[in-house]
Parts: structure tokens; sequence; C-alpha cells
């Protein structure tokens, strides 16, 4: 089946046994390409009949299907006619693994981040009624995302506005990890309610055989009902706000799904469709461990194990070192927004279950949480993925930073991360962290530092962020030359002819930029400073180097706006430096695509090779004119003896 299928035309002409035939020909492509290139695995298998079914039902792109996060939209792709192109996800220059418009006029939203689907599919709606247009507008977003305060700020307005739109609910019980909080038991007894209805249109069938009083005894057995069903499923929080609630329904039975779908499509009102599926569904490893299947590297489809081995990483030491410090710091808290495990935070909520706090994909609580908790005493330490911290940027100024509270905000994945893309990298933390007053801002070259830094954080008694990116630390090795203060760089290396500053994982990169500097060209000696701190910086160190060497190279893992390459060529302007060369490495004012990072390090010059080559063709060029110039001399000396 999946060979035939190059549009959604071609799936609407599949009869039901054709269609789970070409579900599990689905699930088997997308395992396969997974496991070789890596991406998000459970979720896809878990909403491949959905995906048939709303192509079979609805009209793309006439009709707008938002995904929420669009992690799950492989299945999508390969039925709107992208099936070969899929084996190149997450590649460069490759297929993409989230939705994205210019690829395909089927996607209609890019998508990336929770909870911002309901939103965009409303806004679309009412574009449609403004235009007079007749169109279906859907948005499929998860039982986690439904956490995120955005999702629940638009289930309020849709359901007030009385728009003709459908939300489905795709219910798996998971986000990234187990789902918690409130909605999350609201939905759990909704679940109820399939098993509830079917037990009693089986007991009215028996009721209304009796004879002359059957269908009496039927219409006080539903009044009872009705009175019974708010005991067992207390008031339809969706039919209350406004929606139209159908479900919920087997989100594996393509017939019935389908059934259900041309309901919703009839219905001029705000609908919500309850779906049941199952994360991993068709893989019994991912079925087993859907958080360890969510997102994956490649791996051995037969054993379910990571083609890499599994190194030491940044999260991980974090997650040692902040255990360590609680057992000696009983106020020390921990927070998530639904990534325990992804930011090293499982050991930590296993030994101190009473300080440890998953909020849900709400970002922007946990940080107004922190914020209370810092408050009344205690020392909140908040991991989020930098791509996230952005949500959460109101409550970082506002909550945190304005009453200058002691919240140790540390964003993990900063940087590139490579194959998530636009959405994910995390380039943009350092630009939008250094705007906020009462901030200190420090950035670790290695391990050890960063389990330097969060002690200091921990003692500073103020508002912290802490950058460190995915992965482990550079293989090359540095001693540390001074100790940790707070807002002073640590000087690397001492030279005469040029200075390189570095920050984070960069640093490394500038030591090995400075030997291979000095290895050419043997008369150069490179002076290397860590500046550790982005804010409050080290303006003393920095301005004594520059002063010293005149030639002044930048390195950062993130956008050259307002960054560490910012900040250092205020401090040349601030103290009137003079004569001063400046060459600033960094990503671009623009959105940075997936690749590798290796890749996209290259493609945008901020490599060794690249800080290399455009010293040696800087270093000739001056050469050259030292060399014109003392020629010029001799020649002026010549004519005057003439």
């Amino acid at each position: 089946m999946l060979e035939k299928i190059n549009s959604p035309k071609d799936v609407k002409n599949l009869n039901i046994e054709q269609k789970k035939q070409l579900a599990e020909e689905m699930r088997k492509y997308i395992l396969e390409i997974v496991s070789e290139n890596g991406g998000h695995l459970a979720s896809n298998l878990g909403v491949v009949e959905l995906t048939i079914a709303l192509h079979s039902v609805f009209n793309v792109p006439k009709d707008k299907i938002v995904w929420d996060v669009g992690h799950q939209t492989y299945v999508h792709k390969i039925i709107t006619g992208r099936r070969e192109e899929l084996k190149t996800l997450r590649k460069l220059d490759g297929i993409a693994g989230f939705p994205k418009s210019k690829e395909s006029d089927a996607d209609c939203f890019n998508t990336g981040h929770s909870s911002t689907s309901i939103s965009a599919a409303l806004g679309m709606a009412r574009a449609r009624d403004i235009k007079g247009e007749d169109n279906s507008v859907l948005a499929v977003i998860g039982d986690g995302a439904l956490t995120g305060g955005m999702a629940l700020e638009a289930l309020n307005d849709t359901g007030w506005s009385k728009t003709k739109m459908t939300v489905i609910l795709n219910d798996n019980e998971m986000s990234i990890s187990k789902n918690i909080g409130g909605m999350s038991m609201l939905l759990s007894k909704l679940r109820t309610k399939r098993s509830y209805n079917k037990s009693s249109d089986a007991v009215k069938k028996i009721i209304l055989k009796i004879p002359k009083i059957g269908k009496t005894i039927v219409k006080i057995v539903i009044r009872v009902k009705r009175s019974i069903k708010q005991l067992v499923i207390p008031k339809m929080f969706f039919e209350d706000i406004g929606f139209r609630y159908l479900g919920p329904v087997d989100g594996h039975d393509i017939a019935e799904l389908e059934r259900m779908l041309k309901i919703s499509k009839r219905l001029n009102e705000p609908v919500l469709l309850h779906v049941l599926t199952k994360k991993g569904k068709g893989y019994p490893m991912a079925e087993q461990n859907p958080d360890k299947f969510h997102a994956t590297g490649p791996f051995d489809l037969e054993t379910g194990e990571s083609k890499k081995e599994k190194k030491k990483d940044y999260s991980k030491v974090f997650g040692e070192k902040l255990v360590e410090l609680a057992r000696k710091n009983d106020k020390i808290v921990a927070i998530t927004a639904s990534m325990k495990d992804g930011t090293g935070l499982t050991e930590f909520a296993k030994e101190f279950p009473d300080r440890f706090f998953d909020i849900g994909i709400a970002e922007q609580h946990a940080i107004g949480v922190a914020a209370g908790m810092a408050k009344e005493g205690t020392i909140p330490v908040v991991p989020i993925y930098a791509s996230f911290y952005q949500r959460a940027y109101d409550q970082v100024i506002h909550d945190v930073a304005m009453q200058d509270l002691p919240v140790v905000m540390c964003v993990d994945r900063a940087g590139v991360v490579g194959a998530d893309g636009e959405t994910h990298q995390g380039t943009l933390d350092m630009s939008f962290f250094r705007l906020v007053p009462n901030l200190t801002i420090m950035a670790p070259k290695d391990f050890k530092e960063l389990e330097e830094m969060l002690e200091l954080a921990i003692d500073l008694n103020k508002p912290v962020v802490i950058r460190y990116p995915r992965g482990g630390e550079d293989e090359y090795k540095m001693k540390q030359q001074e100790k940790l203060n707070l807002g002073k760089a640590e000087m690397l290396k001492e030279g005469k002819d040029l200075t390189i500053i570095a920050i984070g994982k960069t640093v490394a990169r500038a030591m090995k930029v400075a030997e291979t500097i000095e290895k050419e060209q043997k008369d150069v000696l490179v002076e290397v400073i860590n500046t550790r701190f982005l804010k409050p910086m080290d303006k003393k160190t920095i301005k004594q180097s520059i002063e010293k060497t005149k030639n002044v190279i930048t390195i950062e893992d993130g956008t050259i706006v307002n960054g560490l390459a910012t900040a250092v060529q205020e401090i040349i302007q601030e103290e009137k430096l003079q004569g001063i060369k400046i060459k600033n490495y960094a990503y671009p004012d623009k959105y940075i695509e997936h690749g590798s990072v290796e890749e996209l390090e290259k493609i945008y010059e901020v490599d060794e090779e690249a800080i290399v080559s455009d010293f040696r063709e800087e270093f000739k060029e001056e050469r050259k004119q030292v060399k014109n110039g003392q020629t010029a001399i001799i020649k002026g000396l010549q004519e005057a003896r003439r």
C-alpha cells in the first residue's frame, strides 16, 4: 500500500482493510528511518491511524490541520507527497522533523513548541469566517500540551466564541514524561466515560424488553444515571466552556475515527474529539518505554539499543552535583516543566521527592512558582531547555529579577543543538537574558566549571542564569588557572599579539585556535580569556588585554546580536580604546536550520578551521602591508640620498 501513496487522494481511495494494511506498513517504514536517522518515534507510531483517518475525511491543503508541537507529523508528511524525502529526515538540506510550510502547503502552520495549536487554529478559523470561506480547521493536541497555559487560554476563547473548528485531543497519557496535574486527572476520569457508556447501553437494552414498565424504568434510570454520571465523570469541563464533546474514541480504530471525524465536520460549533492512543504503538520496546523512545538517536531495531555510545553529558553532571548540594542544604528544591529525565533531575526526584516539583509543560508557571518559593526562603533550581526558556521570559523579568529573588535558572541545550532545527536551537538566550537587570549570567567551559558555577549560584542569594550545551564537554582538556569568583574572567593563556575572548563551550575552541596559530606563526603569541560571566563582565581584564594586543577575536555559541561580541564592543567603546581590530564569531541574526552541529558550525564559519583560516588571510595581508611600507621607506631614503 505504501508505494501507492503519493497524495491524500490516494488514501481516500482505499477501503478500511487496505487502510489497516497501510497503517502497519507506515509503522515499519517510520521505524526503519528513525532507527537510522534518529527522531521522534513513539509519538509518530501512536498517531498512524488518526492521521490516515484525518486525510480520509478532510481535504488538505484547503482544510487546515495544525499539529501541536509537530514532532508527530511523519505520517502526515508521507501522505502529503513526502514519502521518499522522509529518508532524509533531520539531515542537512533534508526534510525537517516538524511541520514546515516551506516544504509543503499541506503544512499550514510551523510548530515546534507545545500548547500553541488551538490558538493558531482559532485564528485561522476566524480569518476564514471573515473571508466567507467554508473550509474546516482542526488542531491536533496531546494531553500533555493541555497543561500549558496558552492551550487553556485558547480553549477558553474558542468555547466562548462559538467558532466552528475542531480540537482533536490525542490522549496517550504521556508527554515526554508521564503526565501530571489536574488536567491529567480530568482526562483520566473522561476515559472512564467510554466503558461507562458501553455498560449503560447494554443495561438499557435489557430493561426495554420488560413488558409495559420497561420504558418507565428506563426514564427513571436515565435521571438517576445523570446524577451518577456527575459522580463518575465530574462536570464535563469541555462542554461547560462551550465545546461539543465527542468520545472517547479508540485512536487505533480507523473506521470509528472516520465516523467521529465526519460528525465533527458537520457540526457548526467548537468540537473537542477525545481520541485515545498508545504511544509507541506497534513497536513493543517503544510501547514499554515511551519516554526513552520519545526522541531518540539512531538505534538497533532488534534490541532497541542506541547505536552511539552513551557518554557523560552536561545534564547528568548538573543533576549529580545538584543532588550532592541538596544533601548538604535542605533549602534547595528542583522544579521541572515535564522534563525530569532530559534535564538530569531523575536522581534528585528519587532522593528528595518532597523537594521535587514537576509542574507539567508550563514554563511560565515553573518560574512563577520558583519565584514564590524563593520569596519564602527556599532556593529553587529550574533547568529548562534554552529554546523553552523563551516562554518564561516575562516571569524571569517580572517575578524573579525585578524582585532580585534567588532562583537558579539552568539553561540546558544552550547554543546550536542540531537536527531539531529552528524551533529548538538555543542561540537566543544570552541575547535576551543579557537585557534583564539583576541577572548574573555564567557559562562553564567544562564539567568542573559547571559544578563550581552551581555551587556559586546556590550561595549567591541572587537570580542566576547558568547556560550549558547539549552533550558532553570538549575532548580538549584545560587546566583551571584561577578560582571561580563572581564577575571575574579566567586568563587561560597569556600573549602579546592577539586576544581571543570566548565563553562556555567555545573556550576549548579558542585554545585550539590559539595553539594552531602559534604553531603556524612562530613569532605570534595569543592571549586566551575565558570570560565565564556574560554579566557582570570582567571589564578590567578584557580592557587590559585588548589594550596590549590591539587585535581581538570573540567566539560564542549564540547569536551575534547582544551576546559576547556586543559586550566586548561596548567595552571598547566605553573605554574609548583606539586602533582596535576586532573579529566576532557567532551565529547570524537569523533562525538556524537543522543539520548536525558540526555541519552548521562549518556553514556559518564559526568552527576552528574557519577562524584559523581568517587569521591566516589577515596575517598575510598585514605582513604584505608591512613589507610594502618598509619598501616605501627604503625607496624614500634612497631618493633622499640622491
